[in-house]
């Protein structure tokens, strides 16, 4: 294989990760936009089927286009059967992202419920009215009550309704702390049990905790940044490979037919990809055990 047939494969990789990755609402503008001015109906409605396509492909799947691509370099199977292996974890992985993203929004979205629901006590309005207030636009704030308003999540009608009908609110708020992110419920549900049964003030226990809440945040922000530099090492020294086969095949030395159709090849290929993907979860390991703890 060739140095430009690599650097071909390399560049369409590259253009093809960049294209899915790029947002729905920038593909629609485009698609908008490509179906009026001078652009024919014929290119209108290619552009937006592309966009379609696009759209709903997700990432994981372009593991199973560069094992076919590279199968057709090497002349084997072998990588289509791992990149199709490769789907389904690249979809697990990238689930595992999305989770801890709604989890860091949920938690955004709980500690700015507990900065409303203060001021909507400050402002003299009981726990009840207050919660409910918060949860629907919060002292006329439309934005910071709707984020707010999302800090409860599913649970949301129940503790509203909780709050209206004098029902048990601090359970109902413990109830909706079990989602991912939540978990700053349960000292709001504390708060609510102290101010409504022993009488002690309400909006200043409110702020401690949305100063504890926020304090617990930015620590962890912090700490997700000084480990980037860990992760980020950790992911580079896995794609040393690749970098091992490019530079291989601008040698002229073949290595992916190395690799595919000798028995050698394959035995290193298979140890390789053990100790790679035990390593690089090793590691991994490493930074999710220092971000928990």
């Amino acid at each position: 294989m060739s140095v430009t047939g690599v650097a071909a494969v390399v560049c369409a990789g590259g253009a093809a990760w960049l294209t899915v990755g790029r947002d729905r609402g920038l593909r629609r503008a485009r698609a908008a936009l490509a179906s009026g001015g001078g652009a024919s109906p014929g290119d209108a409605a290619w552009r937006r089927a592309t966009a379609r396509v696009t759209g709903r492909v997700g990432h994981e799947w372009w593991a199973l286009a560069a094992g076919a691509v590279i199968g057709l370099l090497g002349e084997s199977v072998v990588p289509l059967v791992l990149g199709a292996a490769g789907v389904p974890l690249i979809r697990r992985v990238l689930r595992a992202r999305d989770a801890r993203l709604e989890g860091e929004r949920r938690a955004a979205a709980v500690i700015a419920l507990c900065g409303v629901l203060a001021g909507e006590v400050r402002a003299g309005r009981q726990p009840g009215e207050a919660l409910r207030s918060a949860a629907d636009g919060g002292l006329g704030v439309v934005d910071a009550g709707a984020k707010a308003g999302a800090g409860l999540g599913g649970a949301r009608a129940g503790v509203l309704a909780a709050a209206r009908f004098g029902g048990d609110v601090p359970g109902a708020l413990e109830e909706a702390a079990r989602g991912p992110g939540a978990q700053g419920l349960l000292g709001l549900a504390a708060c609510w049990r102290v101010a409504v049964d022993r009488g002690a003030g309400f909006a200043a226990g409110l702020e401690r905790l949305e100063g504890a809440l926020r304090a617990e945040r930015d620590q962890r922000a912090d700490l997700r940044a000084q480990l980037a530099g860990a992760r980020s090492t950790a992911v580079m020294l896995a794609g040393l490979p690749v970098l091992g086969l490019l530079m291989g095949s601008a040698l002229g030395a073949a290595p992916l037919r190395v690799l595919l159709h000798t028995g050698a090849g394959l035995g290193c290929l298979a140890v390789g990809g053990v100790l790679e993907g035990v390593g690089v979860w090793w590691a991994l390991r490493i930074v999710r055990g220092a971000e928990e703890r």
